[in-house]
């Protein structure tokens, strides 16, 4: 039994010991394609057509953000979760007295009369939260 030359396998080629770095890349761009296609999908509770503006003031999302939409049928969602128009209230009030330094944010569909838009703002304020802001989007593109 003779041992090959060091560096040398049986065939006499040479032993290559650098990393081959091509799978990782290949793998690295399908995820950043996938990431890429999935994220603008990720909106934040519930879709809602919202009415457009020319330079909406930007406001970061945060854990404390509680988001309240109201969509064209009239339905309301507070998060995910549709509450029934008699119980908004009493839902937000308990919300209230668990973390009452949420900020409300509430998404409204364009095509509501704003006397609607107003009557779900009261009841946000009727709840116990002082500060409500509306969601926009810019016109011609994202929000």
């Amino acid at each position: 039994m003779a041992l090959a030359p060091k560096g040398k396998l049986d065939g006499g080629a040479d032993v290559r010991s650098d990393i081959n770095v091509t799978p990782l890349v290949d793998v690295m761009l399908v995820l950043l394609i996938i990431f890429m296609v999935i994220t603008p999908l990720l909106q934040k509770g519930v879709d809602v057509n919202l009415p457009q503006t020319t330079t909406p003031e930007k406001m970061p999302e945060s854990p404390r953000q509680l988001d309240v939409a109201i969509k064209r049928d009239g339905s309301v969602f507070v998060g995910p979760t549709r509450i029934a128009k008699e119980a908004v209230l009493q839902v937000l009030k308990d919300i209230h007295a668990q973390t009452p330094d949420k900020d409300v944010v509430l998404k409204a569909d364009q095509t509501l009369k704003y006397k609607e838009v107003r009557d779900l703002m009261r009841t946000v304020n009727e709840a116990g939260f002082e500060d409500v802001g509306l969601v926009t989007q810019k016109k011609g593109g994202g929000s």
